[in-house]
């Protein structure tokens, strides 16, 4: 089995890149100074310092460690976010369904209907939920037949008027 070749032949570039490359590391190093640098590209000494911190640059960017598996592009970062998006929006839906039927299951009515009073003329307006589950909740009738509190009541008991408790006059 053949070796790899490694080594300077093995680098890819114009003859003018690698020209460079070879002068600006001999200055780099101490070999020439940046003068004589200068001088033997052909360029003035503020351009010569300009090529050595390119040639800088493409080292250490070169150097970087690099993200292992596919590059997040934006057409997939695009794709990704739609595909979150459509994930969301299954998910709302399933909890609006488990939401329904949960305001099914007590006895609330339904949400974001309009009533049938209201006639097009406007929102109706809204009362307070939590009266409306709490008389659901008395009307209904526990295993020793007493409301929410388990105490049995009767017909047009409300608040307690026959016995003395907080509600009634």
């Amino acid at each position: 089995m053949a070796a790899k070749k490694s080594g300077p032949s093995t680098i890819r570039g114009s003859a003018r890149a690698r020209a460079v490359t070879v002068v600006v590391l001999e200055a780099l190093s101490g070999e020439v100074g940046t003068t004589e640098a200068a001088e033997r590209l052909g360029v003035s000494l503020s351009r010569y310092y300009q090529l050595e911190a390119k040639a800088l640059e493409g080292m250490l960017k070169a150097l970087e460690p690099r993200t292992k598996g596919p590059q997040m592009t934006p057409q997939r970062e695009i794709q990704a976010l739609r595909a979150e998006k459509r994930a969301l929006e299954k998910e709302l839906r399933r909890h609006q369904t488990l939401l329904r039927a949960a305001h099914r299951s007590v006895g609330l009515p339904a949400r974001g209907r309009k009533a049938a009073s209201s006639k097009g003329r406007g929102r109706a307006k809204r009362g307070s939920r939590g009266k409306t589950v709490l008389e659901t909740l008395r009307k209904m009738p526990d295993a020793d037949g007493g409301g929410i509190d388990g105490k049995a009541k009767r017909d047009g008991d409300v608040g307690g008027k026959d016995r003395g408790e907080p509600g009634g006059a």
